[in-house]
């Protein structure tokens, strides 16, 4: 395992970001490693979050149920994502689901490890407060604003708001990717992939770079899921 790789791998809002190779290792020797074969559930919405994963290899795809049972792609994680951190900290239910799209490994570090981690790595837990205190800043900012939606159904939102400026009929938006991701405050890596997840789910097609919404009750639910 390259746990250099590991390191550099992660975003800046990583609860792992800046931590040394050693750390790393010393993450590895804590941690499970599990292979994982394309299409196998790796964390189920509504289970008990007592550990969370760091893909090492592989991709996968995280997504939620709704209320009305209709499934919705939040994300794709590549190597280095952290999944499930949250509630392994909180110690609630997971929030979505994770699936392999591609066979795979992870590191799956649980509850007690990570508090003997924490424990033996007082800078780490010095980060991590900072990380999480980033966070709730953040959450504090966008009450009552579009920020304080997720990206995702930040993004829905000003789809709706925009179809309704167009041909209802059509149900397509005449901005490229490029334009909605200024008009959403979102950068075109995040469009692209938030985008081509939507279209795997049948919400929307994409036509020579313009938007055409085929599931508008899908995109509805989809804006008023709260970040």
């Amino acid at each position: 395992m390259d746990h250099a790789k590991l390191a550099g791998l992660q975003d800046p809002d990583s609860i792992f970001s800046g931590l040394t190779v050693e750390d790393w290792a010393d993450i590895a020797g804590r941690a499970v490693e599990v292979r994982f074969a394309r299409g196998k559930e790796l964390l189920s919405q509504g289970e008990a979050g007592d550990s969370l994963l760091i893909l090492t290899e592989g991709s996968a795809r995280v997504s939620m149920l709704t209320a009305n049972g209709r499934e919705i792609v939040l994300a794709y994680a590549e190597p280095g994502a952290v999944l499930g951190e949250i509630a392994l900290l909180d110690g609630g239910e997971r929030t979505a689901s994770v699936a392999a799209t591609s066979a795979g490994t992870a590191l799956q570090l649980g509850r007690n490890a990570m508090r003997d981690f924490v424990t033996s790595h007082p800078d780490f837990a010095w980060s991590l407060m900072q990380q999480l205190a980033r966070r709730l800043r953040t959450a504090d900012q966008t009450i009552e604003s579009d920020r304080a939606y997720a990206s995702g159904p930040r993004l829905a939102r000003y789809l709706k708001r925009l179809i309704r400026k167009d041909v209802e009929a059509s149900h397509r938006v005449e901005l490229s990717q490029t334009e909605l991701g200024n008009f959403a405050g979102m950068s075109r890596e995040h469009i692209n992939r938030q985008l081509r997840a939507w279209e795997e789910s049948g919400v929307i097609a994409l036509e020579q770079g313009r938007v055409r919404v085929l599931d508008p009750e899908m995109l509805e639910d989809i804006s008023e899921v709260e970040g």
